[in-house]
């Protein structure tokens, strides 16, 4: 690892909470056997561990523009269509290793996680309390998972400086990437260490952690290995909380203050209009001609994926088929212009048409309890190699939300048929919210074949499952860092 990447004897860690009435400080040259030396300077290293997870267009990973990680990865399947720019290349599975767009992540988070090692080794040699080290540490490695997770799911095991490393700057160290076990158990850690110690979802802080929270990243990653068992333990264990119930207001999880007052939401990402966190959704959907408050129209939906939900669906709601422009043209189908002219637009939030910039103070939810429920049910038939009745009666619940009547397992008693039918839900369930349908599709054996059948591309392949690093990193790997497949 070059020295110039992370340097721990002047540190700059920029802490900032989740919630909506702090701000940003600042902390230089930090000397390890002085900081963290108050419960105040403990807060702003927890703090700091949040703010690279937050919805921000420069250093929010969670960024609801072409720069978060939900955006491009959805424009990877048949719920987004990309005119053109990134999103263009993500919906063609286009990207290479010179484009910005997908290998930015790596570069500009991977170093987020070797903070967060070296924070935890600062709290951990502090005199302050050992509950409050307790609780700091597992917030920060509930951090630390989460990030992991996510650059584990975008580009496949990478490099993870161990501390040993991080704590000798000056001598550089080329890292190998992790084999894929090892970044499992790497991840895995992390989230049973935090699972332990961050409070119960009853007692968390809203847009705070909790064990909820890193049993649901661990329920991804044990979906992503296809551990069906392990899977359905932690749903269970989720469930018995007995803190979650499917809301039933579907649309209004995403009006401005839903999030907050839902009981499904096991983590959302408070938004302000002030830059500590931002939703830019809107601004990323809406055309510019849209009624009361416009943005840049940058994606839409495509028509394949709206047609295929049921009449019935109370999920398609916010997928707008219509609108009458500030031009006073109506906008459908049969007149799309170059508003609807590839699906409708996939407006999931309320519009808020009342803010006054480009920003929301709709939260961002990242989590929810239908997704507890949904592999569960994915788990239970795919460990058995076929579907029961508990598994068909987890998707049904789902679905009665949504306004639609059962599915009958006679229907649907072949594992085929019954995962088919789970990737569907899933899709029509959580289109825009953390990406995450991108993963369930490549899980299925179909991302590149939905690509063909949606976008009729011709640059899609198994490879493109994984984002590609970019050449600086490669670079600096000194021949220790290998290129992900089909991307030299």
């Amino acid at each position: 690892m070059k020295k110039n990447i992370i340097l721990l004897v002047a540190i700059i860690i920029t802490g900032a909470s989740c919630k909506k009435d702090l701000v940003s400080v600042n902390y230089s040259e930090i000397n390890p056997a002085i900081f963290p030396k108050t419960e105040e300077d403990l807060k702003s290293m927890v703090n700091a561990a949040y703010y690279p997870l937050r919805g921000a267009y420069i250093g929010g990973i969670h960024s609801t523009s072409e720069k978060g990680v939900m955006y491009l990865a959805d424009a990877t399947t048949e719920i987004l269509h990309g005119a053109y720019g990134d999103q263009n290349l993500a919906s063609l599975h286009n990207f290479k290793q010179t484009d910005a767009g997908f290998t930015h992540y790596y570069d500009d988070y991977s170093k987020k996680i070797s903070e967060m090692t070296l924070t935890i080794d600062l709290i951990t040699k502090s005199t302050l309390s050992d509950d409050s080290k307790r609780k700091a540490i597992a917030e920060v490695r509930c951090a630390r998972g989460i990030m992991a997770y996510t650059l584990f799911d975008l580009y496949g095991p990478i490099p993870i400086a161990p501390l040993e490393v991080l704590k000798n700057p000056l001598v550089e160290a080329p890292l190998a990437k992790l084999s894929n076990a090892e970044m499992v158990a790497f991840i895995s850690a992390d989230l049973a260490a935090a699972a332990a110690d961050l409070p119960s979802p009853a007692d968390a802080e809203y847009g705070r952690f909790s064990k909820a929270l890193a049993k649901m990243i661990d329920i991804r990653l044990n979906l992503h290995e296809k551990n069906w068992t392990r899977v359905k333990t932690l749903c269970d264990e989720i469930i018995a909380y007995n803190s979650f119930v499917l809301d039933p207001n579907y649309v209004g999880m995403w009006d401005l203050e839903g999030a907050k007052n839902s009981r499904e939401v096991i983590w959302a990402i408070p938004c302000n209009t002030i830059g500590t966190s931002e939703n830019q959704w809107q601004l990323m959907v809406l055309p510019p001609n849209y009624p009361g408050k416009g943005g840049f129209g940058t994606i839409q939906s495509k028509w394949w994926f709206y047609d295929r939900f049921e009449t019935d669906d109370l999920r398609k709601t916010m997928l707008i088929t219509q609108f009458t422009g500030t031009d006073g043209i109506v906008y459908n189908r049969s007149n799309p212009g170059t508003y609807l002219n590839f699906g409708p637009l996939a407006l999931k939030i309320n519009p808020d048409v009342a803010r006054t910039t480009g920003l929301t103070t709709v939260d961002i939810i990242m989590y929810r309890y239908a997704d507890v429920l949904l592999s569960k049910a994915e788990a239970i038939a795919k460990a058995a190699s076929a579907p029961n009745a508990e598994a068909m009666a987890l998707v049904n619940t789902v679905r009665a939300r949504a306004g639609l009547p059962n599915k009958l397992l006679a229907n649907f008693n072949t594992l085929q048929l019954f995962s088919d039918l789970v990737l569907l839900e899933r899709s029509h369930e959580f289109w825009c919210e953390n990406g995450q349908y991108r993963a369930d599709l490549i899980r299925n054996g179909k991302f590149v074949t939905r690509c063909v059948e949606t976008e009729q591309s011709i640059y899609t392949n198994i490879n493109k499952a994984v984002y590609p690093f970019s050449l600086r990193a490669i670079l600096d790997g000194k021949g220790k860092f290998i290129q992900n497949p089909g991307y030299n």
